[in-house]
């Protein structure tokens, strides 16, 4: 599945993470750091084979005025 990058962040290394990217069956997909096991037990409902990362907010709003920039 090809991934389109959306938003990166501007303080990480440059070839490093925290970023989103448009999937092309239109769902997004989130890079970021591993979340360790104590948080991860803290995320509700968990269904086999999803994960958690973390991530700037300002990542994730910078992303989604991005897309709504290129939907229009």
């Amino acid at each position: 599945m090809h991934l389109q990058k959306l938003c990166k962040d501007p303080e990480s290394n440059p070839t490093g993470c925290q970023s989103v990217y448009l999937a092309e069956n239109g769902m997004l997909a989130v890079q970021g750091l591993a979340m360790d096991t104590d948080t991860f037990a803290n995320m509700e409902n968990v269904l086999p084979g999803e994960n958690g990362v973390l991530i700037k907010p300002e990542i994730i709003l910078e992303a989604a005025r991005l897309y709504q920039a290129g939907s229009q």
